[in-house]
């Protein structure tokens, strides 16, 4: 005897928006390399020019833990982009300096990062995009502002190969 799958009493939320985002991310991240930048560069570029941030606080910004976010940055430094340096209020603290160089290749990334929203926007009518985004900052405002810890780690994931 086969036992019968429950039904589902309503869509699967959760499915639509990993695969949405997950797809979204493999878009920008090729969008991206084409001008030698990850999201996470991208990230703490934009964010630190909004002002005067420290690591930890970009970090927590771009949902890095340290080590990633200690990569980023050095990749960052080895490009010429950025640069660590005391932060003005806290001398025991570093801030990330945008350079002049990584602040022009930020204004380019984030056209890239723009683009790639408005594409997958630009597959929707022009009412149903507003309303899905309308509904998305619902959502992550609201109800899903939050995470809450689970009893075990949630897993990323699994990443297709080739």
């Amino acid at each position: 005897m086969t036992a019968m799958a429950p039904a589902r009493t309503e869509p699967d939320l959760s499915f639509l928006l990993d695969h949405a985002g997950r797809v979204l991310r493999t878009r920008m991240a090729a969008a991206l390399a084409e001008i030698g930048l990850t999201a996470r560069m991208h990230c703490v570029l934009v964010h630190a020019l909004e002002e005067e941030r420290t690591q930890i606080q970009l970090a927590e910004l771009g949902d890095m833990d340290k080590t990633t976010m200690v990569v980023t940055v050095d990749a960052l430094e080895k490009a010429g982009l950025a640069e660590r340096r005391p932060s003005s209020t806290d001398r025991r603290a570093r801030i990330i300096a945008v350079t002049e160089k990584g602040a022009e290749v930020a204004r380019r990334s984030q056209e890239i990062v723009d683009g790639v929203h408005q594409a997958a926007l630009n597959t929707l009518p022009e009412d149903e995009a507003e309303v899905l985004v309308r509904a998305m900052n619902r959502l992550v405002t609201g109800h899903l502002a939050t995470p809450v810890e689970a009893p075990q780690g949630v897993r990323r994931a699994r990443q297709r190969t080739k």
